[in-house]
């Protein structure tokens, strides 16, 4: 049996691995357009900020050492331009000097990536404008920061490569915009969670433009113009393009292979497209979206690796299947860590949920244990059932494990019920007796089981003015920053000061993290009041809507850093 590869990296390079372990004797071509047969793409930025020092440590294979292990026949800076599906050949160039040449194939693996979003502004061919996708484009970069010494960058887009790159050009010393044109940075993430990423961008020195979009470069004296659409210019010496990436279908699109959306190849739960003898993986295919089941897109390494090795056992003939994709995924973003899985709001809503979110703030750790720092975590669920549809966490230590928990909690279709009943491993320097997973459970059980009803801040700031807002944090907490129009009682002098609450009225309750607001709802539910526990408490508040955290400098009254 004879596979040819087109694209090595994560989809391609797992393929071809899998292939020699099932079956020593086939023979295995991989053509890759750059010069690098796999490598660390997550890792790319760091390289740029010197987090990563070493050019060798992003390659993980080169075509010696993958020939070396596996025999494999890995071709690097070779491109193919042509499938001949009747004949069963593909026709490859060589970049460095154009020729052509043909190779059969038994079986053909698609794995060649997305490629990087140019739009066509004015001026955009300027050499002083790059992106960071490939190890060449990594280097090009890097290399401009050496010989130019640079000290204003502009990076247009605030995804995943978009942050990373704006971090460490910023730890090189360079003074950043970072230009993004929908009103939040990471798309995964619904708005109010990302304006906590927000706060944390503008901490750190960078100028944050959201809602803004790059209309045009031009140069001028050496430096170049970033003109938006306010009608203001930015001057830079550089600039990132990072508005995004779209899969590179062009070879399957000239080959008439079946695409989906936004020209991805449509391929079915074995990875196998419309021809029973071509193969697709990687970013280049749409996929299932595990929670929703619509079709997607998601340009994730791991999903890459998996559908690598699922086609690889296809072809030798070992029944495997791919049974979709929910977005697990986490950024380093300076000393935050934000993670999410699942859908968020604006898909769940897409997919005919009827869904709410329970937000609460908890620590990584046992408080009384130094060292303890505050996260916050927003799980989506089905009113109905309680499953739980998604999740986001944004904070410090201990993000990536609970989101981990929760990312399996989705793929094996648990609910909030379900999440109570995890047995968690607890010490106090590493979770609480309760761990936030936990706590998410609880808090949405609570709802639905009728202990509690639950607001979002949006609808209290719109409420009717007959309504009340009560805070039942303490007088410290109070007088760091409230709500003016809130009446004041602290939750430990509820009991004897219920009677300045009316009754014949809406109250709506809220603390610093929604856990004693929901203990002051418990007293004044139980004793008639009509009480709507705030989902987030004052901190996310504070966080969303003032655009900074109150505690956000040294310790706050929990006691938590990062509060």
């Amino acid at each position: 049996m004879k596979v040819v590869i087109v694209g090595g990296v994560a989809g391609g390079a797992t393929a071809a691995a899998r292939l020699r372990r099932l079956d020593e004797n086939a023979q295995i071509i991989i053509i890759e357009r750059s010069g690098y047969i796999s490598y660390a793409n997550c890792g790319l930025p760091y390289y740029i900020g010197e987090e990563i020092k070493e050019k060798s440590a992003l390659t993980l294979q080169t075509p010696q050492s993958f020939y070396n292990r596996f025999r494999i026949d890995a071709r690097v800076k070779q491109e193919v331009i042509k499938i001949n599906r009747d004949e069963k050949t593909v026709v490859i160039r060589r970049i460095d000097d154009g020729e052509e040449y043909t190779e059969s194939y038994d079986k053909l693996i698609l794995s060649p990536g997305a490629k990087p979003v140019i739009p066509p502004l004015p001026g955009i061919d300027n050499e002083k404008i790059m992106t960071v996708r490939t190890v060449e484009d990594t280097f090009k970069v890097y290399d401009y920061i050496e010989n130019n010494s640079p000290k204003k960058a502009v990076v247009a887009g605030g995804g995943f490569i978009g942050l990373e790159t704006a971090e460490n050009l910023l730890k090189r010393g360079i003074e950043v915009t970072l230009i993004e044109r929908s009103t939040h940075v990471m798309p995964p993430f619904d708005e109010d969670m990302a304006a906590i990423m927000h706060n944390c961008i503008k901490d750190n020195g960078i100028d944050l433009r959201v809602n803004t979009s790059v209309t045009g470069f031009n140069e001028n004296g050496g430096k170049i113009e970033v003109s938006i659409d306010n009608g203001e210019s930015i001057n830079a010496d550089m600039v990132i393009m990072s508005v995004g990436v779209t899969p590179e279908s062009t070879l399957a699109k000239r080959a008439g292979l079946e695409t989906g959306i936004r020209g991805a190849i449509a391929v079915n739960t074995n990875m196998l497209t419309s021809d029973e003898n071509i193969y697709a993986v990687g970013d280049v295919v749409e996929v299932n979206h595990y929670v929703s089941g619509k079709k997607t897109l998601i340009a994730l390494a791991g999903p890459a690796n998996k559908q690598g090795r699922i086609a690889a056992d296809n072809i030798c003939g070992i029944k495997s299947e791919y049974k979709g994709s929910q977005g697990s995924s986490v950024l380093k973003l300076f000393n935050m860590t934000a993670a999410a899985t699942g859908m968020n709001n604006k898909a769940t809503a897409d997919s005919g949920y009827d869904y709410d979110n329970v937000i609460l703030t908890s620590a990584s750790h046992a408080t009384y244990y130094p060292g303890a720092t505050n996260m916050t975590v927003k799980v989506t669920f089905e009113k109905k059932t309680g499953k739980i549809l998604g999740a986001q966490i944004v904070g410090y230590d201990g993000v990536d494990k609970r989101i981990d928990v929760l990312a399996t909690a989705i793929r094996a279709n648990m609910t909030a019920f379900d999440l109570t009943d995890l047995d968690l491993a607890y010490a106090p320097p590493y979770s609480s007796a309760k761990d936030p997973v936990n706590m998410a459970g609880y808090a949405i059980e609570n709802i639905l089981t009728g202990k509690v009803n639950q607001v979002h801040w949006s609808q209290v700031l719109n409420n009717s003015d007959d309504d009340v807002i009560l805070d039942t944090r303490t007088d410290m907490e109070y007088a760091m920053g409230n709500i003016p129009t809130a009446i004041h009682i602290p939750v430990d002098s509820l009991r004897e000061r219920m009677g300045e609450i009316p009754k014949d009225k809406k109250i709506y309750v809220y603390c610093q993290s929604g856990l004693r607001s929901y203990i002051a709802c418990r007293i004044l539910k139980q004793n008639g009041y009509t009480c709507y526990n705030v989902s987030g408490g004052y901190g996310f508040y504070s966080n969303v809507v003032k655009g900074s955290c109150l505690e956000a400098e040294g310790t706050g009254p929990c006691g938590l850093k990062k509060c």
